[in-house]
């Protein structure tokens, strides 16, 4: 699963600034049955990364079936007519490789890291289970168990992630995205086998996939092996427009408090409907990118500056964005005070910062700092050959193309400072705002 965060932001920002001669090599091609291909040759190591990515996530599940998409993922290691129930992994790992799954919002991906000469037994492999998928009985009752186990441990235990859901239904008030991807509990709990059946009919299709190769191969090698595995593959008349609902006008502001005995460090946070990335126009969203970072990016950031190193009333703050998003996405800052500060002082010193900001403007020197960053961050992208798999899988799933992958970079590098300023006006209003309060049962509360 994927989980929003300040640090999914800057690693999408280090994955998807590669330099030109790295995205020079990224190669193209689609099958007749609609499966897109994509080839990122690495020729460092006989290694390769074998990913399938669906146009699929929790934001595209029927009402009443919140998680779904993640249940089928787990149902996806199951096993076909040809592999024996709970073998995939099995076969994998004796034969050297890694694999695993994830859902997110927009997508699901599965993906094995294996060495070069086992690429056509793990695509073989990922084609006979997009049409072939075998879910037995004595399978989807305990796998059921398993995701509802899950949700118990990583939410109903985790106070922050408690309040993260709350978040999300709150700044949400009609997008599925207020929906969390493992599902509401009472609405996990009622899945069947036939919902996962029929999930799984309308959306596994070539024709709403891509597959991603990223390694030790050619565009010819993959696209070869592609029509062998996957070139059989019949098309599906069920895939259409991703058209979901959208989410009003917003006309005021919203508040929540969730408070647990659990909680060891309260904070504040503030979420605002913000702008995604969009296939032909990144310019808005290279500039939140660029916000995010002057505002919470490090120790030198204006909110850690003032907050936390000046005033001495935080432990730590920042801010987060994250514009890969089918759908609109959101931004946000938070502060966590500092023993003896309360909640409502940290929040107006943060509020106090920020108006600052938008008073003063943006300080060159920083945003010079932050272009070098961003800069240094293209080097380090090339080191890692799963992660531009996903970098490029993510934004493709997303609606975004392999040409605005590329020109990300230099997006990002033409952001000015009155492109900061202008949408750090649009999209800190506190009418399309959710600010959250976590607080333990002894959170001090602001002198009376």
């Amino acid at each position: 699963m994927t989980l929003t965060s300040r640090l999914t932001g800057l690693m999408g920002l280090i994955l998807l600034g590669t330099t030109a001669s790295a995205f020079a090599q990224v190669e193209t091609h689609h099958l007749d049955n609609g499966l897109e291909i994509v080839v990122i040759p690495d020729h460092r190591a006989p290694v390769v990364t074998n990913m399938v990515w669906y146009r699929i996530g929790s934001a595209d599940e029927p009402a009443g079936k919140s998680g779904i998409a993640h249940y089928l993922e787990h149902l996806m290691f199951k096993g076909t007519d040809e592999i024996p129930e709970g073998q995939f992994s099995q076969i994998v790992a004796a034969n050297g490789g890694q694999d695993n799954a994830f859902t997110s919002y927009d997508y699901t991906g599965y993906f094995q890291r294996i060495a070069a000469d086992r690429l056509p037994l793990v695509m073989r492999m990922e084609a006979d289970r997009m049409t072939d998928l075998v879910i037995t009985e004595a399978v989807w009752g305990p796998e059921r168990d398993v995701i509802l186990e899950e949700r118990r441990s990583r939410v109903a235990s985790n106070p922050s992630a408690i309040l993260g859901e709350q978040r999300s239904a709150a700044l949400y008030l009609n997008h599925p995205y207020g929906t969390p991807i493992i599902g509401w509990e009472h609405e996990m709990s009622s899945l069947t086998r036939q919902d996962a059946l029929d999930f799984y009919t309308r959306f596994y299709a070539p024709n709403n996939a891509i597959l991603i190769v990223a390694g030790d191969v050619t565009l010819d090698e993959v696209v070869t092996l592609a029509e062998e595995y996957f070139g059989p593959l019949a098309s599906s008349d069920s895939i259409s427009e991703r058209i979901r609902p959208q989410e009003p006008i917003a006309v005021a502001a919203r508040r929540l408090v969730y408070e647990d005995p659990r909680v060891q460090q309260p904070y504040v946070i503030r979420s605002y409907l913000a702008q995604e990335r969009n296939a032909g126009a990144q310019e808005d969203a290279a500039a939140l990118t660029i916000l995010a970072e002057l505002l919470g990016g490090g120790a030198t950031s204006v909110l850690n500056r003032a907050l936390v190193v000046d005033a001495g009333i935080a432990v730590s703050a920042g801010a987060f964005y994250n514009g890969t998003s089918l759908d609109r996405t959101s931004f946000g800052v938070y502060a966590v005070p500092a023993i003896g500060t309360s909640l409502q002082q940290v929040e107006a010193a943060m509020d106090a910062s920020l108006s600052e900001f938008m008073q003063t403007g943006v300080d060159m020197e920083h945003l010079e700092r932050i272009r070098t960053q961003v800069r240094a961050s293209e080097i380090f992208a090339r080191d890692s050959q799963e992660g531009l798999a996903r970098a490029y899988g993510s934004a493709l799933t997303s609606g975004l193309t392999v040409e605005d992958v590329q020109n990300w970079p230099a997006d990002l590098d033409a952001v000015t400072a009155e492109d900061v300023m202008r949408v750090a006006a649009e999209v800190m209003d506190l009418r399309q705002s959710v600010t959250a309060e976590l607080r333990g049962t002894s959170t001090p509360e602001a002198p009376q």
